[in-house]
Order: C-alpha cells, then structure tokens, then sequence
C-alpha cells in the first residue's frame, strides 16, 4: 500500500491514525509469517524500504513524545531500578478506571469487545522476547530466555500461553480482525513488534517488555474477576489468572537480572530503556481511554 505522507495532517501525530496502524498491522502479520523467496525480490525490497521508514517514523513520534520525562531517569544502577519500579504506580496509563469496571459491571458483550480488541493487538510475547535477546550480554539473555520457557508453558504445549489465548478466544467467541479493531490497539502491538525487531530498539524493548511484566498482574486480576463474574469457569480464564500471579516473579526477576546488569555495563541503557517503558505505558494509556469511551459511550 502506497502512502503519501506529504498529503497527512501536520496537527497532531502523524503516524497514528487508522490508515497507519493497519497497513504497519497487515505488514508485521505477514512479514513475521514464515515465508518462502519472493520471485519479484526487487519489488519485496522496495515495499520493505517503505514499511521500514513508516515503522521507524511511527516510533520516533512515539520516542519524542516520552523524551523529556524519560531523560528525567536515573543512569546508576539503583536509582534506576528504584525509577523504574515506581512506574508502576506512576506510569501513564496506571489506575486507570476501566480495570475496576471491567471486574465489577462490565456484562458479557462488553467483556467480549474489550478482550476482541486486546486479542487483536496482542503481539505475542513469546516472540517478541525471542526477538530482543539476539546478541544480549548473558545475564540479560539467560533472563529472557527463563521467560521465554515459561511463556511455552516450559516444553508442554497445555501450558503455553499464545494457546491459552487462543482458547480463551474461542470461548468469548471472538475472531478478532485487524479491520475491527481500534487503531490505539494495533499502534500498541506495532510498537511493541517495532522495538524487538528493529536493533537500533533493543534496548528498548527490553524497556517495555520490563514494564509489561511489572504493570499487567494487577490488570490481569481485575479482567479474571470479571471473567469469572459473567460465569467463565477457571480453566476458561487460566490465561488472565496466570498472569496475574507468574508476572509478579517475572518482574522481580527481569529487574534483577537485566534492568540492574545492563545499566551496570553502559548506563546509556537507562535512557533508552526508560524511553521504551514510558513508549509502551503511553500506549497502553491511549488503548484504555478509547475503551472507555466506546463501553462507556
């Protein structure tokens, strides 16, 4: 797909919008998608010069929009540790309203929606910490790659968490699609699906990836309630129930072992990590305010 950029609105952010995050959504599902050669490789190339571009235009508007509270982080060990973790309280996005809600009134159909749109932006994060641990110093790889065995249900296929979801899906009886689904989720999932595959991201990622796994278990718990609320028995919410307690440990563990010994190693990595955090919280920030005011009307 063919986008002028020079014809888009200079008002606000350029690179989210609809038209945006569903070509880079439609993109990342078919470029991550194991392939064949291209017999036209000449073309391939040319397209993938443009994806590139947008997808790296898309996440230096996002970086520009967390620059000046980002650099606010500490570059020693410890104090950016202590920074970090407090985004857990002070995040964008933390304490939202919509979590409480989800747990106590939203009904079935309302639950459904919110879970079709989450589904569809989820960019799985098996592969996304298989992508940002290419080439990482050895205590922050081994951590990702605990993770990483965890996330495959560690050798059995009943405890994968992609399946679970999947499942779950079946369930609420949603087939998510990129069409139906709001743009702040897809520019979450493209973000995220960026910063791990993008080198010049890495650190990033492993910035947002952090702060999802020290953010979701509260959230997590409130989606379960409601779940359970509307009658799904234990094996049907296993995925939200699991995380609301296995990333608790997965956060103590990703801060210790590759928070603490990266910055350690080159304190620029504080930044950067900062940076990416504050990126995928923002995100996530825009996701549940557009919820709210499709649910809430």
């Amino acid at each position: 797909m063919q986008i002028d950029l020079d014809q888009r609105s200079t008002t606000g952010p350029r690179f989210q919008s609809d038209t945006i995050q569903q070509t880079l959504a439609r993109w990342n599902r078919e470029r991550l998608s194991p392939q064949f050669p291209s017999d036209d490789w000449n073309q391939h190339f040319e397209h993938e010069a443009q994806m590139r571009y947008l997808e790296t235009s898309f996440l230096e508007e996002l970086r520009a929009e967390v620059r000046e509270r980002a650099g606010e982080a500490p570059t020693d060990v410890d104090g950016f540790v202590e920074w970090f973790e407090d985004l857990k309280q002070t995040g964008p996005g933390q304490g939202d309203p919509l979590f409480p809600w989800l747990a106590e009134n939203a009904d079935e159909a309302q639950l459904r929606w919110f879970f079709e749109q989450e589904a569809a932006g989820e960019a799985g994060f098996d592969d996304l910490v298989a992508y940002t641990q290419v080439k990482l110093p050895v205590s922050a790889k081994l951590e990702l790659a605990r993770n990483y065995w965890d996330e495959m249900g560690r050798g059995n296929v009943r405890g994968m968490h992609g399946p679970m979801l999947n499942d779950l899906a079946m369930t609420m009886g949603v087939e998510p699609t990129i069409e139906n689904t709001v743009w702040e989720s897809l520019a979450l999932a493209n973000a995220m699906t960026g910063m791990a595959t993008n080198r010049g991201f890495a650190w990033h990622s492993v910035g947002a990836l952090g702060v999802i796994e020290l953010t979701a278990p509260g959230r997590s718990a409130m989606v379960a309630k409601g779940l359970r609320r509307i009658g799904l028995s234990d094996r049907e919410r296993r995925y939200f129930d699991l995380h609301a307690v296995l990333d608790v440990k997965h956060s103590e563990d990703w801060n210790r072992e590759a928070l603490r010994p990266l910055v350690e190693e080159d304190p620029r990595r504080a930044t950067a990590m900062a940076e990416g955090a504050l990126m995928r919280l923002m995100c996530g920030e825009r996701c549940f305010a557009r919820y709210r005011a499709t649910l809430w009307g």
